[in-house]
């Protein structure tokens, strides 16, 4: 079984990368940082492709799929898990770099679906992962481009299980929450501490990938983790109230 999976030089894509070796998958590793690819793969073993690449450039994006099945053969399970995070009052926040997020958070995961879909389609059998974030179903103020990206890939993946229902290929949506990575902790860092966001529980990026590799074994629809968040996936009026009431404020910004 061939696994792509982007985004795969550290954090969450590191750790799947990881949790998909052990179960026997050969991979490629599509992420910006061939170093830390090359160092990934030299440590996992045989049957791993490093495939350095500006996710954020549509014909990158291209030309590294192309060289994934050149080298593993079609792609059997695509993990889409690439992405950036923008933490600023809205009113600052650099334009030209939300749009960038968004076509590498949005436009790049649904570039790599168009182009892997069809033969799975044809094999009748495959599974497309895109992990999205909490932020999908309890917005967080403080990111606008963050928020939208997420919201828009959670419901293209949703519905895409839907339309994809009783073809053999199957959808999976990821919903982080806080999880100890780097873009996690940086992000954290913008915000100022409070009595409610030290409530807030946070997960690994370990415990993350087992869950989601099992829930693909499985052809589930969707992981929530930690999973002490999935009140917001049955509960999303009463989630959304409590994310935005109670979301810490920026750094530097006064509080109510």
């Amino acid at each position: 079984m061939h696994a792509l999976v982007t985004g795969a030089s550290s954090g969450i894509g590191e750790a799947l990368a990881r949790e998909l070796k052990k179960r026997g998958y050969a991979l490629s590793l599509l992420a910006r940082r061939k170093d830390r690819l090359e160092a990934l793969a030299k440590e996992l073993g045989d049957d791993v492709t490093v495939l350095a690449s500006d996710l954020s450039d549509p014909k990158a994006a291209q030309v590294g799929l192309e060289a994934a099945v050149a080298a593993r053969g079609p792609v059997d399970v695509l993990i889409n898990n690439a992405g950036v995070q923008i933490v600023a009052p809205a009113a600052e926040t650099d334009p030209d770099a939300g749009e960038e997020l968004l076509d590498l958070n949005v436009a790049t995961p649904l570039r790599l679906i168009r182009r892997v879909l069809p033969g799975m389609l044809e094999r009748g059998r495959g599974t497309v992962v895109n992990v999205a974030s909490m932020a999908a179903l309890s917005p967080v103020p403080g990111m606008l481009y963050y928020n939208a990206s997420k919201g828009g890939l959670a419901n293209a993946s949703e519905a895409l299980r839907g339309e994809l229902r009783g073809t053999g290929v199957n959808v999976l949506t990821v919903y982080p929450g806080p999880v100890h990575t780097d873009m996690g902790t940086k992000g954290i860092a913008h915000y100022q501490a409070t009595a409610a966001s030290s409530l807030a529980p946070w997960g690994t990026s370990e415990e993350l990938a087992h869950l989601v590799v099992h829930a693909i074994e499985l052809g589930r629809a969707r992981v929530i983790y930690p999973r002490s968040y999935a009140v917001s996936l049955w509960f999303p009026n009463l989630s959304r109230w409590f994310s935005l009431r109670f979301a810490p404020p920026l750094r530097g910004a006064k509080p109510d």
